[in-house]
């Protein structure tokens, strides 16, 4: 991963991680979608990622998206 740049949010559903992708650009935060998933299979994980500085914001979004 980039330098600057923390996971927040994973799953295995790529749905949830692009929702939650929405969520954070509606409040102003950028994000981007690690996807770590096989293609064959779709086991691995998915992760949305944003900037260091946006992370304590991102989680508390995060928080009220899992509720």
């Amino acid at each position: 991963m980039e330098k600057g740049w923390v996971a927040i949010y994973t799953t295995n559903k790529l749905y949830q991680a692009e929702l939650l992708r929405k969520v954070l650009g509606d409040n102003g935060i950028g994000s981007f979608i690690l996807n770590k998933q096989d293609s064959s299979y779709k086991f691995g994980n998915i992760e949305v990622c944003v900037r260091r500085e946006n992370v304590l914001k991102a989680k508390m979004l995060v928080k009220e998206f899992e509720n």
